[in-house]
């Protein structure tokens, strides 16, 4: 497969968000300034409690006669609570639905393909781009109320990737638009819609500062760019490399990536979910810890609340920093079946700015994983570590993919 590089532009302004707490308002600021257009893509939009301000602000928008495009996904949340889709659609808010299950649900492995991504782009101008979803940092909807707020990142973003994160969004829309109106037997409505998602990227944007790039994951022609990107990162990283990851379940190559540079004497440290929230991803990723641990890789498991971040800053005070924010987790799901994006940054203050809350994150927050300890294990875990990886292999050879 052709191997692709970032197309770093220079010219950016990218401001980093911690949580909901910072993004909602962010959102909700841009939104209610919007004069034309609101396009909002994400895996879970839960209007429980400050969820209800991006549903709000999506609303406020749409009856002010901006064109306001919602898309959800089919997985992560399903259809909306009729209430809260009654008032979106009263309110002139155009949702659709992405990769709905159908009666066999996830039975099918090409279901397992999910929009993962959470994009935002307002009046082509401004683009948000992360890891955060639209659900309040202190609910969960599997575990109620949490005591501690959900650590996650996103970043808000002007410069030339706007354009480009408003093009395949449009695309995305008219192509869910076809396919909705070729089961509804309107053929000419989904020619037109097939038309439209080809449409060319709106014009480039005037230049503010920062070098950056926006990534995107798909399974057409994007298959491994985000996956090439932190790989490249990491062979060239010279002093540092800080991981903050959800699901971390990285392939072969990513693996050897990171031993290899905590070798050549690279400080590589990994902040991880320390808190049990789904079988697969909390066992399955576990029996990667040991050759990490041996190569002297840090890995530390944070505890207060769930880890969502995905996110990674490399050589922050070097001469050439490199930092990105998304929705992709370094495990299998993110890495060959999801839509995904995220932002890469090359800019010392905001390398350095997300260098400082994972260090303070791990130092106050994170509990560190001896390898003397890790291989001490109770044999009860390290038989369910070796259950899960064993069917999260199973599932990738059913959908013919080699990680």
């Amino acid at each position: 497969m052709k191997r692709t590089t970032p197309q770093f532009r220079a010219g950016h302004r990218v401001q980093l968000l911690q949580g909901a707490a910072e993004l909602f308002p962010a959102l909700a600021q841009a939104m209610d300034g919007a004069r034309h257009t609101v396009l909002f893509e994400t895996y879970i939009f839960d209007t429980t409690g400050a969820g209800a301000e991006v549903a709000e602000a999506l609303m406020r928008a749409a009856q002010r006669g901006v064109r306001t495009q919602l898309v959800v996904d089919g997985v992560g949340t399903g259809r909306l609570p009729a209430p809260w889709y009654e008032r979106l659609r009263t309110a002139g808010v155009h949702v659709r639905v992405y990769s709905p299950l159908g009666p066999l649900g996830l039975l099918l492995p090409m279901r397992w393909r999910r929009l993962h991504r959470k994009l935002c782009v307002v009046d082509g101008q401004v683009l948000f781009c992360g890891g955060i979803n639209v659900l309040d940092d202190y609910h969960d909807p599997n575990f109620g109320t949490l005591q501690a707020p959900r650590f996650d990142f996103a970043v808000r973003a002007e410069g030339a990737l706007v354009a480009q994160a408003q093009a395949t969004m449009e695309q995305l829309w008219w192509r869910i638009q076809a396919v909705r109106d070729v089961r509804q037997y309107h053929l000419p409505e989904a020619v037109h819609a097939l038309r439209e998602a080809g449409v060319g990227s709106p014009p480039r944007q005037r230049g503010l500062g920062m070098r950056a790039a926006l990534l995107l994951r798909d399974n057409l022609r994007n298959r491994s760019r985000i996956e090439q990107a932190y790989r490249r990162a990491i062979a060239s990283a010279q002093h540092e490399i800080i991981i903050a990851n959800a699901y971390f379940l990285p392939g072969g190559k990513l693996r050897r990536a990171l031993v290899l540079a905590a070798r050549r004497g690279v400080r590589v440290q990994l902040l991880l979910q320390g808190r049990y929230e789904y079988f697969m991803q909390y066992h399955a990723a576990r029996p990667v810890y040991g050759a990490l641990l041996r190569a002297g890789v840090e890995i530390h498991e944070y505890e207060p609340s769930f880890l969502h971040a995905k996110v990674a800053v490399i050589d922050a005070h070097g001469r050439r920093p490199w930092a990105t924010v998304g929705s992709s987790n370094l495990d299998p799901l993110s890495l060959l079946l999801a839509r995904e994006a995220n932002v890469v940054v090359r800019d010392k203050d905001f390398a350095s700015e997300l260098r400082q809350r994972l260090r303070h994150a791990m130092h106050t927050a994170g509990r560190r994983v001896g390898a003397q300890q890790f291989e001490q294990r109770p044999w009860r875990e390290r038989v369910l570590d070796q259950v899960a990886h064993a069917l999260m292999r199973a599932a990738l050879w059913v959908t013919g993919n080699r990680y």
